[in-house]
């Protein structure tokens, strides 16, 4: 068992960070015995107020405290769009990261993802108008790209359909984890 991992998730805007999106890249790192720290934003109705260039320091700074103290060696961030501001502090701290549906919109976030050395993943889809497939494959070899799905990974048609999509950034997740991050493999087999 490896001591002392984490995993912190940084959510989207709306549905916090046990949103199936983000629920199982979370449990992918706590497979590979990584402690959860679910972030929660604060103040989250301020964002409508703000610029673009207002939030990387917005969302910096409120996770900045729980990043603190985490070695990038131990240490897993998973974030959903509004958390990808975050990108620029977590190249800076150096810690690997998966990062679903990104703001791919908006330059400093693919500046802050250009000066990342630790690897990353993104996962988008090609439904989704913050997403942009050339930027994300010029950015990282690890992409998983969903042909269709939109900000949420949804598909138009039956719902299971978008339920298969988070069954692919599952597979991709512990894939990219037991690849780039934590590559003992050391991981638990039954479901925490």
């Amino acid at each position: 068992m490896a001591a002392g991992r984490s995993v912190v998730v940084l959510p989207g805007r709306n549905f916090g960070a046990y949103v199936p999106q983000l629920f199982f890249p979370m449990m992918a790192a706590v497979r590979r015995d990584a402690e959860p720290v679910a972030v929660s934003w604060r103040d989250v109705e301020a964002v409508s107020e703000m610029g673009a260039d207002e939030l990387p320091g917005w969302v910096s700074d409120q996770v900045r405290c729980d990043l603190s103290g985490l070695e990038p060696e131990s240490t897993l961030v998973v974030g959903k769009s509004l958390g990808s501001y975050a990108a620029g502090l977590v190249a800076e701290l150096g810690f690997p990261a998966i990062w679903v549906t990104p703001v791919l919109i908006s330059d400093e976030i693919v500046a802050a993802l250009r000066r990342a050395h630790s690897p990353f993943l993104l996962a988008g889809g090609t439904a989704d108008d913050l997403w942009i497939s050339d930027v994300a494959r010029e950015l990282t070899p690890h992409v998983l790209e969903i042909d269709g799905a939109d900000h949420g990974l949804f598909v138009q048609g039956p719902l299971d359909q978008s339920a298969h999509n988070i069954g692919l950034l599952a597979a991709a997740c512990e894939s990219f984890i037991d690849a780039y991050v934590w590559t003992s493999g050391e991981h638990a087999d039954e479901p925490a």
